[in-house]
């Protein structure tokens, strides 16, 4: 008999994290002793008439907003015909970036997994069960944690000797004073001579370099380190592929591009347009796992690698899923404070800097669905008052 849904709840909550602030402007997350910063996700529940419940965390205010324009079309219909939901909310979001879709998605691949009592790896195909992983930085600062090309350096060390085979760096962000190409350049060699033999390398300026010709110097650089890739270096917002068709023809160190690009069309024209060698995937930003996975197929046929940008359970079961991939990122880590993980997993779940074996790997969960448990009491009671329920 068909499953129907019968309700959705969407609840925003906020949690702390401890000594983490932001930079002069206010957009990049970094280490603040001291200071306390309230980060806001959601927490959503699919329930349907045979009392099998879809669950997933994180999301936006933005992509929770578009929640609102669809929801009421999932009432009634089947959750295990995902990818026929999967199509016509996208048509009604061509409008929009569709990342309210993600969340959605990723809970009616949790509600199918508990359904069928597998987890959601197993439904899509597994590759492996095991996951190498990279540490991949908070910005630099300046108060004594990520504040020098040294203190880089010694990170990259400590992140190698618990285990991890990758490192990536986030620079320095924030205004003129903070945002300096020679302490990027200087941060680049630092870590290339500490490690460089050990462990592959990667940076990731998240945009902030201003011109072609910093992203080129940057980019110099990481070539006489033999880093495994670049992503993401300067200020066309990482969508312009004629940019960085132009910036890979003058570098060795492979491209990275399309974490803000958003659906399968324009992260193939990517692809065939020779603007990067790797691709990137977001279960969360790219309409949910039905629509990662469907960057990795098609990635897989242009004889691609796709990455899955950030941390949390659904990226672990895509990855598990996916031959043409290398590395799960573990993020934010820093020296003095923890990662951006939210207090809302029960059991032995964790994205924390020592989630990560002694072989530099990390287990995919096991159970039905998602594999996870959410503390749901701790989402309630932290809720911010945004709650929105459709039946």
């Amino acid at each position: 008999m068909a499953l129907t849904i019968t309700k959705i709840e969407s609840t925003e909550f906020s949690y702390p994290l401890e000594d983490v602030g932001t930079d002069e402007h206010g957009f990049n997350l970094v280490y603040d002793p001291g200071e306390t910063t309230h980060r806001k996700l959601f927490g959503l529940r699919i329930h349907t008439d045979a009392g099998v419940t879809g669950e997933y965390v994180g999301g936006n205010s933005p992509g929770a907003a578009q929640i609102n324009t669809f929801a009421d079309y999932l009432i009634g219909k089947d959750p295990l015909q995902r990818e026929k939901h999967w199509s016509e909310i996208k048509r009604a979001l061509r409008k929009y970036d569709r990342m309210g879709m993600g969340p959605v998605d990723i809970a009616l691949w949790d509600l199918a997994g508990k359904h069928y009592d597998a987890p959601i790896h197993e439904l899509l195909g597994t590759y492996r069960e095991r996951i190498p992983a990279y540490a991949s930085t908070y910005h630099g600062d300046e108060v004594g944690g990520l504040d020098s090309p040294e203190a880089f350096a010694d990170f990259a060390e400590e992140c190698r000797d618990a285990g991890f085979d990758g490192f990536k760096i986030h620079g320095w962000g924030g205004g003129d004073d903070t945002r300096d190409l020679r302490r990027e350049i200087e941060a680049v060699h630092a870590v290339g001579d500490r490690v460089g033999d050990e462990m592959d390398l990667m940076h990731d300026p998240a945009c902030e370099l201003e011109t072609f010709a910093d992203a080129l110097k940057l980019g110099r650089a990481l070539d006489e380190e033999g880093f495994f890739w670049y992503e993401d270096p300067f200020r066309d917002g990482g969508i312009s592929q004629h940019a960085h068709r132009k910036l890979g023809e003058k570098l060795d160190t492979p491209i990275l591009q399309t974490e803000h690009v958003r659906g399968l069309e324009m992260k193939s024209d990517f692809a065939a347009g020779d603007a990067t060698d790797f691709l990137r995937a977001d279960p969360e930003y790219d309409a949910g796992i039905t629509g990662a996975m469907k960057v990795a197929r098609m990635a897989e046929a242009f004889g691609l690698d796709v990455e899955f940008h950030a941390p949390g359970p659904a990226q672990r079961h895509c990855i598990a899923a996916t031959r043409n991939t290398n590395y799960y990122e573990m993020a934010l880590v820093h020296p003095e404070c923890q990662n951006t993980q939210p207090p809302v997993y029960e059991g032995g779940y964790s994205d924390m800097i020592d989630a990560v074996d002694d072989d530099g790997t990390v287990p995919v969960p096991d159970g039905p669905g998602l594999g996870v448990e959410y503390d749901w009491d701790y989402i309630e009671d932290n809720s911010t008052g945004s709650l929105h329920v459709y039946e």
